[in-house]
């Protein structure tokens, strides 16, 4: 009747169940991580960072880099884009950064401004840009796989 409650620890590796929401009229100001879908239609100024999905919603800003599984952008994102499996850019999605993805699908009428790398095989760890000594963004080699 008074069992222990099971606590349930996800590892590094494991996606959680739930969705977050970051509501219309919500400012965040710092990095966002999470190992859930995560859905904006507020405004991030910082990194996003999550295990699983990001969906920018038509009224969503993240002034920042997106780091995820897969990401569905409808609103604006001023930074890098970097999904390991598919990234959809809706007709109403303004993007001024760079993407680096597996898959990518773009909608008539979105913008994007920025270098596009895809069809990159890439592994399931999400990595996050490196910089040399004078603050440039470098890349690293990457193979595709047919």
């Amino acid at each position: 009747m008074f069992g222990r409650k099971k606590t349930e620890n996800l590892n590094d590796n494991q996606k959680a169940g739930t969705i977050n929401i970051v509501g219309l009229g919500t400012e965040i100001n710092g990095d966002l991580n999470t190992k859930g879908d995560i859905r904006i239609d507020g405004k991030i100024t910082g990194d996003v960072n999550s295990k699983a999905k990001v969906v920018i919603g038509a009224t969503g800003e993240v002034i920042g880099n997106i780091f995820s599984e897969s990401a569905e952008i409808s609103g604006n994102v001023k930074g890098d884009v970097n999904t390991t499996e598919i990234l959809f850019l809706k007709a109403t999605a303004n993007l001024v950064g760079d993407i680096l993805s597996n898959k990518l699908v773009v909608e008539n009428g979105a913008n994007l401004s920025g270098h596009c790398q895809t069809g990159v095989l890439q592994t399931k760890s999400i990595t996050k840009p490196q910089f040399n000594e004078s603050g440039e963004r470098t890349f690293q080699k990457r193979e595709a796989t047919a």
